[in-house]
């Protein structure tokens, strides 16, 4: 297991945004966690991200428990992506240069580790260009080359296709599709859209106020039966 949570639950404004008794992502896997907008996926993600503190519950990365004083040496050893880019006031390449040198890569390392991740994504063309100044397609193809040149031990991605148009969306999770596999990233994938899941996940876990309430391969859980127990379900697809 390279994340595994025990007894995990968060507390805000007086009512539970989670509780999950146990959760794991195995090396090498890409978990899809999917459900409603509201039932807890995103602070969940940013939790086992270490991006946020739980109230209460136990994290393990890679065998270590999650603690203060080991931070931000398992933040390095993360990448996380957004629904909203997030890019830096520099040029295309220079979000990922800057990515990379922050993370200790040298230089020339990191100028070929940038070329690389352009191709792959398709943006080599775009190097130059103020990252301000692209597309929202282009925006996210760069912020997902960004996070990937960092060869992360784990990936966390939230909702990173919803406020794409279809074409481009759909374009984007066959490409991001390709790249996983081939490079056996460790994968956690939000969405409230479950016609996203197929072309990820080997396992699906599926969240509903703030609960946990099927797990599984994805063939097994999307079956018959779990969609008529969540089809009234608010899905905002």
């Amino acid at each position: 297991m390279l994340v595994k949570a025990r007894g995990l639950y968060l507390n805000a404004g007086g009512r539970i945004i989670y509780a999950v008794e146990h959760f794991c992502l195995r090396k090498g896997e890409v978990l899809a966690l999917v459900g409603p907008n509201g039932a807890g996926k995103t602070s969940l993600l940013l939790t086992l991200a270490r991006l946020q503190e739980p109230t209460g519950g136990t994290i393990l990365f890679d065998g270590e428990i999650a603690e203060k004083h080991n931070l931000i040496a398992m933040r390095r050893r993360m990448a996380v992506v957004f629904q909203e880019a997030l890019l830096l006031n520099t040029t295309v390449a220079g979000n990922i240069m800057t990515a990379l040198r922050v993370r200790g890569v040298p230089r020339r390392v990191a100028a070929a580790r940038t070329q690389e991740w352009l191709a792959h994504f398709g943006i080599e063309h775009l190097a130059h260009r103020p990252a301000r100044q692209i597309s929202g397609g282009e925006a996210q193809r760069v912020n997902l080359a960004r996070a990937l040149a960092l060869a992360p031990d784990v990936l966390f991605l939230d909702e990173p296709f919803a406020a794409l148009d279809y074409p481009t969306r759909n374009e984007l999770i066959s490409k991001l599709g390709e790249i996983l596999k081939v490079t056996g990233t460790t994968t956690l994938f939000v969405t409230h859209d479950f016609t996203e899941i197929p072309a990820f996940a080997d396992r699906v876990a599926v969240m509903f106020n703030g609960k946990i309430i099927k797990e599984g391969k994805t063939a097994e859980v999307f079956s018959g039966e779990i969609l008529k127990r969540i089809s009234w379900v608010p899905w905002d697809v």
